[in-house]
């Protein structure tokens, strides 16, 4: 009995978490009079002209180009400086290697609000407003600091004696790294990358602050700015929400054991 009402518990819990998904992929395949039903239509017709207007009218696949440029971009720089920092954070002797750590959690927690005016106006100075490597930069120093604690917590689990045999070997501090080390760490960086890539793409303030042009703004940017002319084009913005979600839902069900092993670390030692 008490196995069922486990069971029962897990269910609903998973059910009421997934249902403003559900409710906007439902949504997504319904016509403009359904949308606006009421009492609500629950079975859509099943029609893809929410999708057709997405794409033709309010440029959908725009958007999604520009959001695979910024999370792709900020995800391989964050990783290949995660890995540098992480390794030398884990083996190399650095005095203050606490104080640095502990600094790197203190500024992942500081709110974006605090930090938006400096940084729109170093963008502003550096002439980087509406353009890709102004909102790639600020989300890699947003995203490094996760980067750097899961790849340190990695490269600390592995034994030093791979490293000695390395050497003895004849490979140098960067061949030991990356043929030896890294393989190794493959799941923090599996992990990293993935969580890394998930907030680069779904980040919504510093995008809107940011971009200001429509050719540059990302695909969340994107979506909210969806304007109908005498309501909001619900339909057309379920159908761009399900686009923009579905790849990360894949995502972390292909990498789910990865990601768990990735934040888990070190956890039972």
């Amino acid at each position: 009995m008490k196995k069922i009402s486990f069971y029962i518990t897990v269910f609903i819990i998973v059910f009421l978490s997934l249902l403003p998904f559900l409710w906007f992929v439902d949504t997504s395949f319904k016509t403009s009079l359904e949308v606006t039903s009421i009492p609500p239509v629950i079975i859509p017709s099943g029609t893809i002209d929410s999708y057709r207007s997405a794409i033709t009218e309010y440029n959908l696949f725009h958007f999604v180009q520009n959001s695979v440029i910024v999370a792709g971009a900020t995800t391989l720089l964050t990783i290949v400086l995660s890995i540098f920092a992480g390794y030398s954070l884990a083996r190399l002797r650095i005095k203050y290697k606490g104080l640095i750590m502990g600094s790197l959690l203190v500024v992942s927690m500081f709110p974006q609000i605090s930090i938006a005016g400096p940084v729109w106006k170093i963008l502003q100075g550096l002439g980087w407003l509406n353009s890709y490597q102004g909102l790639i930069i600020p989300y890699v120093t947003l995203t490094l600091p996760l980067g750097v604690w899961i790849m340190a917590s990695f490269f600390r689990e592995l034994p030093e004696e791979l490293e000695d045999a390395a050497k003895i070997d004849g490979c140098g501090h960067y061949q030991t790294l990356f043929k030896i080390m890294v393989p190794l760490a493959a799941p923090g960086v599996f992990t990293a990358a993935i969580l890394v890539f998930i907030y680069a793409w779904n980040e919504f303030f510093f995008a809107l602050l940011i971009m200001t042009q429509q050719k540059f703004q990302t695909l969340p940017v994107g979506i909210a700015l969806f304007q109908g002319q005498y309501t909001l084009p619900w339909g057309e913005i379920a159908a761009a929400s399900t686009v923009a979600t579905v790849p990360l839902v894949v995502l972390v069900f292909l990498f789910q054991k990865r990601i768990v092993r990735g934040l888990s670390a070190g956890a039972v030692k």
